[in-house]
């Protein structure tokens, strides 16, 4: 029976590289998964879902005005498709996540989702939120504070490490950096204004280690 299937996170806990698999996995048994990414996300190139470690696959676009359904049944006019596979999707507007959920329940098509739970203010994206209350299943993939914790937030600092507390809910590709932390350095950091050094930059596909954080 198709569901609808929300896995979030914090940063770097490998959730695009997770999506990717499961599209190989799908293909290598002969069936056709359906990739979407949001156009914002130009990181790489518009179209691309590519994880921090280099595996990357092209996928369709979907911005505010996609009606995810209809794109889905276009598609289905053209290829039989088996699973809808939906990176960075606490992006998606609420429509859009009751728009999957009929992918599962007309379609009877399978709907992974992947994405952030909280932004970096510690508020639910709308996406994440609508997710977290409509999936017919929820799944955390964990990654960890440098404090040792488990991280389960997401802060934005500027260059001096200082968080950020103000400002536009969606950042691609700006000069800020996201650290992810737990719920306890979350308040240290966010509302104590304790500072998130960076000692040196962490290798391309490996998140920051204890040892480059102050």
């Amino acid at each position: 029976m198709a569901k609808l299937y929300f896995n979030y996170s914090a940063m770097n806990a490998g959730k695009t590289t997770v999506l990717l698999q499961s599209a190989w996995n799908y293909r290598e048994r002969g069936m056709t998964p359906l990739l979407f990414t949001p156009r914002l996300d130009d990181r790489y190139r518009v179209g691309v879902i590519r994880s921090r470690i280099g595996l990357e696959a092209e996928a369709l676009t979907f911005d505010g005005a996609t009606d995810l359904l209809a794109r889905t049944r276009d598609e289905l006019e053209e290829r039989n498709i088996h699973c809808v596979l939906v990176d960075e999707a606490q992006f998606l507007s609420r429509d859009q996540v009751y728009q999957l959920s009929e992918v599962v329940d007309q379609l009877g098509i399978p709907v992974l989702c992947f994405g952030l739970r909280t932004d970096f203010q510690g508020e639910l994206f709308e996406g994440s939120k609508h997710l977290l209350a409509w999936a017919d299943e929820l799944e955390e993939l964990k990654t960890i504070c440098h404090t040792g914790r488990k991280a389960t937030m997401v802060v934005r600092v500027d260059e001096n490490g200082y968080a950020l507390r103000e400002g536009s809910q969606v950042e691609i590709g700006g000069n800020d950096r996201y650290v992810s932390v737990s719920r306890k350095e979350f308040k240290a950091v966010f509302s104590g204004g304790k500072r998130v050094k960076f000692i040196d930059p962490p290798e391309e596909g490996l998140p920051p280690t204890p040892d480059e954080l102050l």
